[in-house]
């Protein structure tokens, strides 16, 4: 370990406080896609009414990014967090009594500004407290509790809902918000006003705002693959699964959600494996660049293997593709690695910011192309197969521009993430 933090169990209660945190927020995040079956009966929504309320949420996060990474390098992740999260607070119990479907709208963007610093403010405290090969491994860990949140909303959902209605799951939700912020302000450490190698960072890159991520090599290289590999990953794992597996495989929603749950369960492991094996790749030099254009394509295709079987691909398609999906995640810790201590949060921020925005396009653009195919004649599984073939195509260029683009800083390189 490295500056603030010395001893493992200082370091475990850390981890865990944050990592309750996010369970919170990817338990919130998924949770439409377990309630898009009630939530369509209830409302009439259609299915672009479905993609803007999940990716509502998204927007809602990436407004949040580029302001939040300059105040988490100036003020720390324990404050950020605490503004942060009291809006999630807010957000969830407005979800509860929405009677209208603007209100809901709403809410689940008021609950993505909320929870939109759950993940970068305990990588950006990671990257000034933790040393190299704990960051990483701390990365892949957060990624695994928040695979463990979207299970906790599948078959748990289900379980309470015939027993509690989806309301009242938004006040518990609420609840669990107050309690991390109570654990947060308990336990995370103080945030000096310089990192301690602040010595050696050149002051331009410390006063540069966002222009020094924006230049940086690295940072352009990944965006296209931010957007719509990381973007889309997220946008179906947190939705379109769901309406795949009920619409076009032909499944209720409890075995939809039986197999949204089994996928969770698979990514979760996925994570675990990424951080018990990236200390050790990156002891032998195995960098990020190289996993991702050695991964993604086995994500790609599993994709298009989805389009060719159709109706025939069920749960099993989804978790080969979303599993292979994981390893574009490993770009994020890279972006922060690549870049000097004094711009993590920005670093992390604007990469958070090309995600999630590709998440809130995709999940709405895919929503209105599936209305616009069955308007033109299309029935439901041909729809679905024409809006993903469209997100595979762009995923596939941006994939291309991945490997084309030049190589990135010298940094980066000496910094395997």
């Amino acid at each position: 370990m490295s500056g603030l933090l010395d001893g493992r169990g200082r370091v475990a209660v850390v981890f865990l406080v944050f990592a309750f945190a996010y369970f919170l927020s990817t338990l919130v995040r998924a949770i439409t896609a377990t309630l898009s079956p009630v939530l369509t009966a209830e409302f009439g929504l259609h299915a672009r009414d479905l993609g803007l309320l999940a990716g509502g949420y998204f927007l809602g996060f990436a407004m949040t990014q580029l302001p939040m990474g300059t105040w988490l390098d100036r003020h720390g992740p324990k404050r950020v967090m605490l503004w942060f999260l009291s809006a999630a607070v807010v957000g969830c119990l407005l979800f509860s009594v929405a009677t209208q479907f603007w209100v809901l709208l709403a809410a689940r963007m008021l609950t993505g500004v909320g929870v939109s610093a759950c993940l970068m403010a305990p990588l950006t405290g990671y990257r000034r407290w933790f040393d190299p090969p704990m960051q990483l491994r701390a990365n892949s860990w957060m990624l695994m509790v928040g695979s463990l949140g979207m299970v906790g909303a599948t078959l748990p959902v289900t379980w309470l809902m015939p027993l509690t209605g989806w309301r009242p799951l938004f006040w518990m939700l609420a609840g669990g918000v107050l309690l991390s912020m109570l654990v947060i302000a308990w336990a995370t450490p103080a945030w000096p006003h310089k990192p301690a190698n602040s010595a050696v960072t050149p002051g331009p890159a410390r006063d540069a705002g966002y222009a020094a991520v924006w230049r940086d090599p690295f940072f352009r290289k990944v965006v296209p693959i931010a957007f719509f590999s990381h973007g889309g990953f997220v946008a179906m794992s947190t939705l379109w699964v769901v309406p795949w597996l009920t619409r076009v495989t032909g499944d209720t929603p409890t075995e939809a959600a039986d197999g949204l749950f089994a996928i969770c369960v698979s990514m979760l492991v996925t994570y675990w494996l990424w951080g018990s094996a990236n200390p050790w790749l990156a002891r032998r030099g195995i960098v990020a660049e190289r996993l991702i254009a050695w991964g993604l394509p086995l994500s790609l295709l599993a994709l298009a293997a989805i389009l060719v079987l159709g109706p025939a691909a069920g749960t099993v398609a989804w978790t080969v593709y979303l599993c292979c999906g994981t390893v574009v995640t490993l770009a994020q810790p890279a972006v922060a690695m690549a870049l000097p201590q004094a711009l993590a949060g920005r670093a992390l921020s604007a990469y958070n910011l090309v995600v999630f925005l590709g998440v809130f396009l995709i999940q709405w653009c895919v929503g209105l192309l599936i209305d616009l195919f069955q308007r033109v004649g299309l029935d439901a599984a041909g729809a679905f197969r024409g809006a993903l073939g469209l997100f595979l195509v762009c995923s596939l260029l941006s994939f291309f521009y991945f490997l084309w683009a030049p190589p990135h800083n010298r940094r980066s390189r000496l910094r395997p993430a």
